[in-house]
């Protein structure tokens, strides 16, 4: 029936949906991956588990902002992205003090726990590939797990060079590389979610004449 609101409401519930699986799948995901991230002393491991806490973040918020107008998604969009520059710069401090102190990573836990985390974060990509285009907390949720995936192969490359090399540099370049791609999406969210307020800032003014 023409104008009912019903494909509305039937795409709020698929949104949200989808975003309770990755809430989930995410948060689970943290805990376990800093766990063992804290026992294997990986720079890597520890950066990749706080970009699946951000992303967790990002996909409660995005909850919020299901069935909300366009403003308050792209203010939830834009609340998800500064967490995420936040954690980003909270691994920088990381990786500056395995730098200044030590670190010993165990090759074996990086390897097994990156590839575990990588089929986590492709699962999420699989969930979510289908409202990759919606409105803009949806976009950024396709954002974030899409840089987790290129994570997870980085954390794996690290484990094999740090076992090939015997050398916790690996480990702490891709924990860098990691930060840098966090601060990234974080970034490309943040400027997205403000087109999108400028967008609907115009539209009021316009209404307003």
């Amino acid at each position: 029936m023409s104008g009912c609101g019903c494909e509305v409401e039937i795409k709020n519930a698929s949104q949200k949906r989808v975003l309770y699986w990755l809430l989930g799948i995410n948060f689970t995901m943290f805990f376990v991956e800093m766990s063992v991230g804290l026992f294997a002393d990986s720079t890597a491991l520890i950066a990749d588990s706080l970009d699946m806490l951000a992303d967790a973040i990002v996909y409660g918020i995005g909850i919020y902002a299901v069935g909300k107008s366009l403003l308050h998604k792209a203010n939830a969009a834009q609340i998800s992205g500064y967490f995420q520059l936040m954690l980003g710069m909270i691994i920088l401090i990381d990786i500056t003090r395995r730098m200044l102190f030590g670190s010993e990573p165990v090759s074996s836990l990086m390897i097994g726990m990156g590839f575990i985390a990588l089929i986590a974060n492709v699962v999420c990509l699989l969930i979510i590939r289908n409202h990759k285009s919606d409105e803009v907390h949806m976009r950024a949720s396709w954002i974030f797990s899409a840089n987790d995936v290129i994570a997870n192969l980085g954390v794996i490359t690290a484990g094999i060079l740090v076992l090939w090399l015997d050398s916790r540099i690996p480990d702490l370049v891709i924990g860098g590389i990691v930060a840098v791609v966090v601060l990234r999406g974080a970034c490309v969210i943040i400027k997205d979610a403000k087109q999108e307020l400028q967008k609907n800032e115009l539209a009021k003014n316009k209404v307003g004449e």
